[in-house]
Protein backbone atom coordinates (compact mmCIF):
# COMPACT_ATOMS: atom_id res chain seq x y z
CA UNK A 1 0.00 0.00 0.00
CA UNK A 2 3.05 2.74 1.38
CA UNK A 3 4.41 2.12 -2.42
CA UNK A 4 1.16 2.85 -4.01
CA UNK A 5 0.44 5.67 -2.12
CA UNK A 6 3.70 6.95 -3.18
CA UNK A 7 3.88 6.80 -6.53
CA UNK A 8 0.12 8.93 -6.61
CA UNK A 9 0.97 12.31 -8.26
CA UNK A 10 1.70 15.18 -5.81
CA UNK A 11 -1.39 16.87 -3.99
CA UNK A 12 -0.48 20.06 -6.26
CA UNK A 13 -0.82 18.13 -9.29
CA UNK A 14 -4.04 16.45 -7.85
CA UNK A 15 -5.67 20.17 -7.32
CA UNK A 16 -4.33 21.82 -10.66
CA UNK A 17 -5.75 19.05 -13.02
CA UNK A 18 -8.93 19.14 -11.41
CA UNK A 19 -9.40 22.76 -10.64
CA UNK A 20 -9.57 21.95 -6.73
CA UNK A 21 -9.45 25.48 -5.95
CA UNK A 22 -10.07 25.99 -2.19
CA UNK A 23 -13.74 27.42 -1.70
CA UNK A 24 -14.18 29.83 0.99
CA UNK A 25 -18.07 29.08 1.06
CA UNK A 26 -16.92 25.62 2.07
CA UNK A 27 -14.56 26.10 4.21
CA UNK A 28 -11.63 24.43 2.34
CA UNK A 29 -8.00 24.63 3.58
CA UNK A 30 -5.87 21.53 2.06
CA UNK A 31 -2.96 20.58 4.11
CA UNK A 32 -0.42 19.19 1.48
CA UNK A 33 2.67 18.56 3.93
CA UNK A 34 2.41 14.66 4.46
CA UNK A 35 4.56 14.70 7.23
CA UNK A 36 1.94 17.08 8.79
CA UNK A 37 -0.69 14.43 8.19
CA UNK A 38 1.30 12.07 9.40
CA UNK A 39 1.60 13.53 13.05
CA UNK A 40 -2.03 14.65 12.94
CA UNK A 41 -2.88 10.42 12.04
CA UNK A 42 -0.12 9.69 14.92
CA UNK A 43 -2.00 11.64 17.00
CA UNK A 44 -4.95 9.47 17.12
CA UNK A 45 -3.17 6.44 17.97
CA UNK A 46 -4.27 3.10 17.43
CA UNK A 47 -6.00 2.84 14.18
CA UNK A 48 -5.42 -0.93 12.32
CA UNK A 49 -8.68 -2.58 14.16
CA UNK A 50 -10.93 0.87 13.55
CA UNK A 51 -13.24 1.93 10.97
CA UNK A 52 -12.01 4.91 10.71
CA UNK A 53 -14.26 8.14 9.22
CA UNK A 54 -12.41 11.28 7.33
CA UNK A 55 -14.85 14.98 6.59
CA UNK A 56 -14.12 16.58 3.64
CA UNK A 57 -11.13 15.21 2.53
CA UNK A 58 -9.95 17.46 -0.51
CA UNK A 59 -7.32 16.57 -2.66
CA UNK A 60 -6.96 13.27 -0.18
CA UNK A 61 -3.57 14.72 1.84
CA UNK A 62 -4.66 13.21 5.02
CA UNK A 63 -6.37 10.65 3.14
CA UNK A 64 -3.08 9.17 2.24
CA UNK A 65 -1.66 9.39 5.89
CA UNK A 66 -4.99 7.91 7.42
CA UNK A 67 -4.49 4.83 4.57
CA UNK A 68 -0.50 4.72 5.52
CA UNK A 69 -1.25 4.47 9.41
CA UNK A 70 -3.11 1.16 8.61
CA UNK A 71 -6.64 2.26 9.38
CA UNK A 72 -8.71 -1.14 9.21
CA UNK A 73 -11.24 0.77 6.65
CA UNK A 74 -11.40 4.34 5.81
CA UNK A 75 -14.52 6.11 4.83
CA UNK A 76 -14.25 9.41 3.14
CA UNK A 77 -17.01 12.06 3.06
CA UNK A 78 -16.68 14.46 0.78
CA UNK A 79 -19.42 17.07 -0.32
CA UNK A 80 -17.60 18.82 -2.87
CA UNK A 81 -18.28 17.16 -6.64
CA UNK A 82 -14.50 18.24 -7.59
CA UNK A 83 -12.91 16.65 -4.82
CA UNK A 84 -14.55 13.32 -5.50
CA UNK A 85 -13.31 13.51 -8.89
CA UNK A 86 -10.04 14.47 -8.04
CA UNK A 87 -9.89 11.23 -5.47
CA UNK A 88 -10.68 8.67 -7.99
CA UNK A 89 -6.96 7.94 -8.48
CA UNK A 90 -6.54 7.39 -4.84
CA UNK A 91 -9.57 5.26 -4.61
CA UNK A 92 -8.31 2.81 -7.04
CA UNK A 93 -5.52 2.16 -5.35
CA UNK A 94 -6.39 1.91 -2.00
CA UNK A 95 -9.17 -0.63 -3.13
CA UNK A 96 -11.50 -2.22 -0.63
CA UNK A 97 -9.50 0.19 2.40
CA UNK A 98 -10.94 3.04 1.08
CA UNK A 99 -14.94 3.86 0.40
CA UNK A 100 -15.57 7.12 -1.09
CA UNK A 101 -18.95 8.95 -0.36
CA UNK A 102 -20.56 12.28 -1.72
CA UNK A 103 -22.07 13.18 1.12
CA UNK A 104 -23.43 16.40 3.45
CA UNK A 105 -21.19 15.18 6.79
CA UNK A 106 -24.47 17.38 8.84
CA UNK A 107 -27.07 15.08 7.59
CA UNK A 108 -24.97 11.88 7.92
CA UNK A 109 -25.21 9.37 10.36
CA UNK A 110 -21.84 7.72 10.89
CA UNK A 111 -22.99 5.11 13.68
CA UNK A 112 -25.12 3.27 10.57
CA UNK A 113 -21.51 2.26 9.16
CA UNK A 114 -19.76 -1.15 10.29
CA UNK A 115 -21.64 -1.63 13.83
CA UNK A 116 -18.73 -4.55 14.40
CA UNK A 117 -15.75 -2.13 14.10
CA UNK A 118 -14.99 0.31 16.51
CA UNK A 119 -15.29 4.34 14.78
CA UNK A 120 -12.41 7.02 14.96
CA UNK A 121 -12.69 10.39 12.97
CA UNK A 122 -9.69 11.86 11.87
CA UNK A 123 -10.68 15.14 10.05
CA UNK A 124 -9.33 18.07 8.97
CA UNK A 125 -12.61 19.84 9.86
CA UNK A 126 -14.18 22.89 7.11
CA UNK A 127 -14.36 25.65 9.66
CA UNK A 128 -17.84 26.30 8.83
CA UNK A 129 -19.81 23.27 9.74
CA UNK A 130 -16.62 22.10 12.78
CA UNK A 131 -18.51 22.90 15.67
CA UNK A 132 -22.57 21.70 14.45
CA UNK A 133 -20.29 18.34 13.76
CA UNK A 134 -19.27 18.28 16.81
CA UNK A 135 -22.29 18.98 18.66
CA UNK A 136 -23.98 16.27 16.88
CA UNK A 137 -21.60 13.45 17.96
CA UNK A 138 -21.25 15.06 21.05
CA UNK A 139 -25.44 13.96 20.91
CA UNK A 140 -24.96 10.73 19.43
CA UNK A 141 -22.41 9.58 22.42
CA UNK A 142 -24.49 10.58 25.27
CA UNK A 143 -27.20 8.10 23.63
CA UNK A 144 -24.15 5.31 23.23
CA UNK A 145 -20.52 5.81 24.37
CA UNK A 146 -19.46 3.28 22.29
CA UNK A 147 -20.24 4.89 19.30
CA UNK A 148 -17.21 6.31 18.72
CA UNK A 149 -13.29 5.54 20.20
CA UNK A 150 -12.24 8.84 19.31
CA UNK A 151 -11.58 12.12 17.47
CA UNK A 152 -9.04 13.80 16.35
CA UNK A 153 -9.85 16.97 14.83
CA UNK A 154 -8.94 20.13 13.63
CA UNK A 155 -10.03 22.94 14.61
CA UNK A 156 -9.22 26.87 14.59
CA UNK A 157 -7.86 27.61 17.77
CA UNK A 158 -9.94 29.81 19.78
CA UNK A 159 -12.54 27.08 18.79
CA UNK A 160 -10.07 24.28 20.18
CA UNK A 161 -9.50 26.70 23.60
CA UNK A 162 -13.05 26.69 24.23
CA UNK A 163 -13.80 23.06 23.70
CA UNK A 164 -10.78 22.80 26.70
CA UNK A 165 -11.31 25.68 28.54
CA UNK A 166 -11.64 25.40 32.61
CA UNK A 167 -14.36 27.32 34.71
CA UNK A 168 -13.55 30.87 35.39
CA UNK A 169 -11.48 31.48 31.94
CA UNK A 170 -12.83 33.78 28.95
CA UNK A 171 -13.03 31.17 26.99
CA UNK A 172 -15.26 28.71 29.19
CA UNK A 173 -18.87 28.19 27.70
CA UNK A 174 -20.99 25.87 26.18
CA UNK A 175 -18.63 24.06 24.41
CA UNK A 176 -16.18 23.44 26.97
CA UNK A 177 -19.25 21.98 28.92
CA UNK A 178 -20.84 20.03 27.03
CA UNK A 179 -17.58 18.67 25.39
CA UNK A 180 -16.08 17.98 28.55
CA UNK A 181 -19.18 16.34 30.17
CA UNK A 182 -18.76 13.43 27.50
CA UNK A 183 -15.42 13.33 26.86
CA UNK A 184 -12.05 13.64 28.13
CA UNK A 185 -10.52 16.88 25.39
CA UNK A 186 -6.56 18.06 24.81
CA UNK A 187 -5.00 20.34 22.03
CA UNK A 188 -2.30 17.66 20.72
CA UNK A 189 -0.58 20.84 18.82
CA UNK A 190 -1.33 23.72 17.12
CA UNK A 191 -1.10 24.18 13.21
CA UNK A 192 0.48 27.41 11.70
CA UNK A 193 -1.68 29.04 8.82
CA UNK A 194 1.50 28.72 6.62
CA UNK A 195 0.57 24.91 6.57
CA UNK A 196 -2.67 25.28 4.22
CA UNK A 197 -3.43 25.96 1.01
CA UNK A 198 -4.70 28.77 0.91
CA UNK A 199 -3.71 29.90 4.27
CA UNK A 200 -5.97 30.89 6.83
CA UNK A 201 -6.00 34.12 9.09
CA UNK A 202 -5.92 32.15 12.03
CA UNK A 203 -3.68 29.17 14.11
CA UNK A 204 -5.43 25.65 13.66
CA UNK A 205 -5.11 23.46 16.48
CA UNK A 206 -5.88 19.23 16.36
CA UNK A 207 -7.92 18.02 19.34
CA UNK A 208 -8.36 14.59 20.37
CA UNK A 209 -11.35 13.51 22.39
CA UNK A 210 -12.11 10.26 23.97
CA UNK A 211 -15.72 9.42 24.98
CA UNK A 212 -16.27 8.70 28.59
CA UNK A 213 -17.85 5.49 30.30
CA UNK A 214 -20.90 7.53 31.64
CA UNK A 215 -22.38 6.05 35.01
CA UNK A 216 -25.24 6.26 36.80
CA UNK A 217 -27.86 8.97 36.39
CA UNK A 218 -27.02 10.49 33.20
CA UNK A 219 -28.66 13.74 32.37
CA UNK A 220 -30.70 14.26 28.78
CA UNK A 221 -28.55 15.71 25.98
CA UNK A 222 -31.45 18.20 25.99
CA UNK A 223 -31.80 19.05 29.17
CA UNK A 224 -28.28 19.88 29.39
CA UNK A 225 -27.71 21.74 26.41
CA UNK A 226 -31.10 24.05 27.16
CA UNK A 227 -29.29 25.28 30.64
CA UNK A 228 -25.51 25.47 29.78
CA UNK A 229 -27.56 27.77 26.68
CA UNK A 230 -29.49 29.79 29.20
CA UNK A 231 -26.23 29.99 31.52
CA UNK A 232 -24.00 31.65 28.84
CA UNK A 233 -26.64 33.80 26.78
CA UNK A 234 -26.29 35.74 29.92
CA UNK A 235 -23.18 34.52 31.50
CA UNK A 236 -22.40 37.60 33.42
CA UNK A 237 -25.67 37.42 35.11
CA UNK A 238 -25.73 35.50 38.23
CA UNK A 239 -27.69 31.99 37.96
CA UNK A 240 -30.71 33.46 39.52
CA UNK A 241 -31.09 35.50 37.35
CA UNK A 242 -30.02 33.50 33.93
CA UNK A 243 -31.34 30.20 35.47
CA UNK A 244 -34.68 31.62 36.84
CA UNK A 245 -36.86 29.10 35.30
CA UNK A 246 -34.20 26.22 36.99
CA UNK A 247 -34.45 28.11 40.76
CA UNK A 248 -36.11 25.16 42.68
CA UNK A 249 -33.90 22.53 40.79
CA UNK A 250 -30.74 25.17 41.86
CA UNK A 251 -31.81 24.79 45.19
CA UNK A 252 -32.00 21.14 44.90
CA UNK A 253 -28.58 20.49 43.62
CA UNK A 254 -27.35 22.43 46.34
CA UNK A 255 -25.73 25.02 44.11
CA UNK A 256 -24.94 28.98 45.43
CA UNK A 257 -27.72 30.87 43.37
CA UNK A 258 -24.80 34.09 43.49
CA UNK A 259 -22.46 32.28 41.24
CA UNK A 260 -22.12 33.25 37.33
CA UNK A 261 -22.02 30.90 34.49
CA UNK A 262 -18.73 30.69 34.06
CA UNK A 263 -18.30 29.46 37.85
CA UNK A 264 -20.15 26.63 38.03
CA UNK A 265 -18.24 23.15 36.67
CA UNK A 266 -18.92 20.98 34.48
CA UNK A 267 -19.87 18.67 37.34
CA UNK A 268 -22.70 21.30 38.42
CA UNK A 269 -24.35 21.50 35.53
CA UNK A 270 -24.64 17.65 35.22
CA UNK A 271 -25.88 17.95 39.19
CA UNK A 272 -28.29 20.85 37.97
CA UNK A 273 -29.63 18.95 34.92
CA UNK A 274 -30.24 15.42 36.96
CA UNK A 275 -32.62 18.02 39.75
CA UNK A 276 -34.19 19.14 36.87
CA UNK A 277 -34.88 16.21 35.67
CA UNK A 278 -36.16 15.01 39.27
CA UNK A 279 -37.80 18.07 40.12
Amino acid sequence: MDKALSQLPPLRDIINAHGLRAEKSLGQNFILDQNLTDKIVRAAGQISDAHVFEIGPGPGGLTRSILRGGANHLTALEYDPRAIEALKSLVDVAGEKLTLVQVDALTTDLTRYEPNLQRAIIANLPYNIATPLLIKWLRQIRETPSCYRSMTLMFQREVAERIIAVPKSKAYGRLAVMAQWLCEASIAFDVPPSAFVPPPKVTSSIVHLVPKALEGEVPDFKVMEEIVAAAFNQRRKMIRSSLKKFLPAITKAGLDETLRAEDLSVNDYILLAKAVQTS
